[in-house]
């Protein structure tokens, strides 16, 4: 994933992108940098490896020597950024988020056109932002160029452009990725997470709808290209990515995750009778909440996230070690454990190998029962707009090696959509064998209409995608 922030000020606006930035650390774990244009007609650009080390520490010195009106800056799982730029358009700099699916087209494109050279990470991919900035210098102004991005692209792509004028803020053509913007008496702020700007003194000024291009100065906002009608909003943002004092859409995260509990409560009512209802900490922890208030029976916390030196979710990139430090992270509470019939909500199963070593886990402490409860519908699909799930292959999902076994390499899209639907009983079947492979007591995911129905906007602008494969 990752996140972008971007200040336009009457005063220094250093500290305010700081702060601004360091609050989307939950969504990257790679890189982080910070760009501000200087009062001298100047740029200045820090670039960090945030891995072994959380964005403010590697950042705390270098912004005492960052200072400036107007900057612009990002926590990224993939490529350096913000890019510093002299180009026909004038000299700018540009941050991005989100995942271009039609890269390599794109780039052989660029190429055969006179593109002399893309410069690649050590992971030997181009820098997907340096792709967007070609895109733009196709054209003869900044905002045609975002227009161009938006037209070519497929995927999602959001965007900030800082000029020594202003900010250039747009979201992507479908608004899968959120944009808003943030007002004090000292000029305005850009933020992909709501919750960003609220200490730095910012109110709600506006949330920018699906394709729509602004272009803000200490003074203003311009509207450069309204909103589109269509949106397909990222649904995972809500169940998992998102902090839980964000709001999307008018939709607060922890309420959302509040009513998936209470949804997936509704469905077990007279069937179990667990002595405590666990999330796995942390995007899992709401989402019990609002089991237990709907269930009545107890919230526990029968392990705990070891924070000090594990603060963040999902590093490193290889799958082994994240699977180890997942194991390392969570200490049990023995007495909360021993004897006991746990139901255990996660924010949802990709391919089951964490959750798996949690429920031995559990067990090996003494539990009796681990009954699991995803807070999401089986997923089926590989992100192709996002990303977010990693998976290089479909057959990196529990679910796709689980179909893929019993219909014996046989799966067509007919198949899939029996196996997407929960009242067949091929899902069913599916679902029996994931909780066998996983040693789950009893499994039960949550509803795709049920899960719609916890945001409570309409489902058509959701991205479905990854849990029915419907565009």
């Amino acid at each position: 994933m990752g996140g972008i922030f971007g200040v336009v000020s009457k005063e220094d606006c250093s500290l305010d992108l700081f702060f601004g930035v360091d609050y989307h650390s939950h969504l990257g774990t790679r890189k982080g940098g910070l760009a501000i244009y200087q009062d001298n007609g100047s740029f200045i650009r820090k670039i960090h490896n945030i891995q072994n080390s959380p964005f403010r520490t590697k950042f705390e010195n270098d912004i005492n020597d960052m200072h400036g009106k107007i900057g612009i800056g990002c926590i990224s799982d993939y490529e350096s950024q913000p890019l510093l730029v002299h180009s026909p358009q004038g000299r700018f700099a540009i941050t991005t988020v989100g995942h271009v699916a039609n890269k390599a087209e794109l780039v052989k494109e660029i190429l055969e056109t006179g593109y002399t050279h893309f410069n690649e990470t050590a992971e030997n991919e181009i820098n997907q932002t340096e792709l967007i900035l070609a895109l733009i210098n196709r054209k003869d102004s900044i905002l045609e160029g975002i227009k161009y991005v938006q037209e070519k692209i497929q995927g999602s792509i959001t965007m900030l452009i800082m000029t020594p004028e202003g900010i250039y803020g747009a979201r992507d053509k479908m608004g899968r990725t959120p944009l808003q913007i943030g007002h004090k008496d000292s000029g305005f702020c850009f933020s992909f997470e709501s919750h960003a700007y609220v200490n730095l003194g910012y109110n709600d000024y506006k949330e920018l709808g699906p394709g729509e291009i602004v272009f803000a100065t200490a003074d203003k906002i311009e509207v450069l290209q309204e909103a589109g009608k269509k949106m397909k909003m990222c649904t995972f943002l809500w169940c998992y990515y998102g902090y839980p004092t964000s709001s999307y859409e008018g939709v607060n995260v922890e309420q959302m995750r509040y009513n998936c509990g209470k949804f997936l409560a509704k469905r077990d009512k007279g069937n179990i009778e667990p002595d405590s209802i666990a999330g796995v900490p942390d995007s899992g922890t709401a989402h019990a909440i609002g089991y237990a208030n709907e269930s009545g029976i107890p919230f526990a916390r029968p392990f705990i996230k070891y924070t000090p030196t594990w603060p963040r979710s999902f590093m490193p990139s290889n799958q082994a070690q994240r699977d180890l430090i997942a194991k390392m992270k969570l200490i049990p509470v023995q007495q909360l454990i021993k004897g006991k019939k746990i139901l255990l909500i996660d924010d949802s199963i990709v391919r089951g190998t964490q959750l798996r070593e949690t429920t031995d886990f559990l067990y090996q402490s003494g539990a009796k029962e681990v009954h699991v409860r995803p807070a999401c519908p089986p997923i089926m699909f590989g992100c192709k707009y996002l990303n977010f799930s990693r998976s290089k292959t479909e057959l990196d999902l529990i679910t796709r090696r689980i179909i893929f076994k019993r219909e014996g390499g046989n799966v067509s899209q007919e198949v899939l959509k029996e196996y997407c639907n929960p009242d067949s009983p091929k899902y069913e079947e599916m679902i029996n064998d994931i909780k066998n492979q996983l040693h789950f007591t009893t499994l039960r995911y949550h509803r795709l209409d049920d899960m719609l129905e916890s945001i409570g906007i309409d489902k058509e602008c959701l991205c479905t995608y990854c849990w029915n494969g419907e565009e």
